[in-house]
């Protein structure tokens, strides 16, 4: 009974060292596989009988079997690529990716953009991120992360933010649109956008009309506004700013407004001229924006918020995993953020190929947001994460698992003879 029961402690050996083996290829077959991390068998032991009941000691073993087979969550080397859509992460998380399957995740970042501009994986799953609205804010809605191949839509300005400085020691003088250059006391420009993309060139003319008292008119070329002339400017913006003693803006107001462009631009653009924080009307602290100090009068900085109607030029990730897009025409827009899923237990997600996973009961539910928070991993752009598989290691596991198993294979052949003298009693 003993000699038969050791052949079968033999063969479970056998079994669990086998299978140890083939972790172990696994493991070197992928160490060149894109963010994979290496496994290990662990085995535990069988008791098939006490020979002295529940007293204790004197137990018999039955060989071993394969307990578990685990993931060394270690972080893998980075190396550096040059392609923007690689991405690698540094820390806990995995990306999230959506395909036939439903939402599976990866640690694997070499992305690309699919031919509907969706950012895909090597086998063609969408990757989840937070989305952006129009004015490029991110938001809290997981989506598939693209990047649209259309024309960005033009933007009509709104705002017009100029900072200027306006001599004091000038004296006051009538405007005449006839002659703007010559009856003002200081002339700027800055371009504007209609509805439609078009630029627009308004040139402003500043007079002082009283101390501390200025007003500011914005003429364009008479041909570019409903009921202008070829041969002459029109006024489209009128309004007036003052100063306190100390050459701080105190107030600022349009008295006339006309934005009225042809070709089919929207009729009576609303544009709010910004000359800065100033202390009545917006109550602020005038430490910002125009001044009437007494030196040259001169443009500090102008911004406007429109835009023409523009095409991709570029695209690139950050170390936050957001995409921004750059367009031909200046703008620049983010398009949307990739999100990372973190789990308690990683060594249980479910493996289903591909370098994908998916959630278990022993993984627990993801807790999904941006990375660098709440114990997420960072993202490193243009970079991906190798394999956490060492070869030397594996190579000497492997040796002593050949080993194990040739032991075992010698435990049944020992048996084997045992049994075969047992035979040989008869004769």
């Amino acid at each position: 009974m003993g000699v038969l029961s050791s052949m079968y402690t033999g063969v479970s050996g056998l079994t669990s060292q086998g299978e140890a083996l083939g972790v172990i290829g696994d493991n070197i077959a992928n160490a060149n596989t894109t963010g994979f991390k290496a496994s290990r068998a662990e085995f535990s032991d069988i008791i098939a009988r006490n020979l002295k009941g529940v007293l204790g000691g004197n137990q018999v073993g039955r060989g071993s079997k394969l307990a578990a087979v685990n993931q060394i969550m270690s972080q893998g080397n980075t190396d550096a690529t040059d392609k923007s859509t690689d991405l690698a992460i540094s820390g806990d998380g995995y990306f999230t990716v959506s395909g036939m399957d439903g939402i599976t995740y990866t640690r694997d970042g070499s992305f690309h953009f699919d031919r509907d501009g969706y950012l895909v994986t090597n086998d063609d799953r969408r990757v989840q991120g937070f989305q952006a609205d129009e004015r490029g804010r991110i938001i809290t809605e997981v989506g598939n992360i693209r990047f649209p191949r259309a024309l960005t839509p033009a933007r009509a300005t709104k705002e017009l933010q100029m900072y200027i400085n306006l001599d004091s020691r000038q004296v006051a003088k009538p405007f005449d649109i006839k002659d703007p250059y010559g009856s003002a006391n200081y002339t700027t420009g800055a371009n504007i956008y209609d509805s439609q993309g078009n630029k627009h060139l308004v040139n402003l003319f500043f007079n002082k009309v009283g101390d501390r008292v200025w007003e500011y008119r914005g003429l364009v070329d008479g041909k570019e506004v409903t009921g202008g002339k070829e041969t002459e400017m029109s006024e489209v913006v009128k309004g007036r700013v003052t100063f306190n003693v100390d050459g701080i803006l105190e107030t600022e107001e349009t008295t006339a407004s006309n934005f009225n462009f042809v070709g089919g631009a929207l009729q009576n653009q609303q544009i709010k001229i910004d000359f800065g924080d100033s202390l009545v009307t917006d109550k602020g602290k005038g430490i910002i924006g125009s001044k009437q100090y007494g030196k040259d009068s001169d443009i500090i900085s102008w911004k406007q918020d429109g835009a023409t109607a523009g095409t991709i030029t570029n695209l690139a990730f950050n170390d936050d995993g957001v995409l921004t897009a750059i367009y031909d025409n200046g703008a620049v827009t983010d398009l949307g953020q990739i999100v990372l899923a973190k789990f308690e237990n990683p060594e249980g997600l479910y493996k289903v190929g591909n370098n994908r996973f998916k959630e278990s009961r022993k993984s627990g539910e993801p807790s999904i947001g941006t990375p660098g928070r709440s114990g997420r991993g960072t993202f490193l752009s243009k970079s991906l994460e190798r394999s956490t598989v060492d070869l030397a290691m594996e190579f000497v596991n492997l040796i002593q698992n050949q080993r194990g198993f040739q032991a075992n294979a010698k435990t049944i052949t020992t048996a084997d003879e045992l049994l075969a003298e047992v035979i040989q009693l008869k004769r």
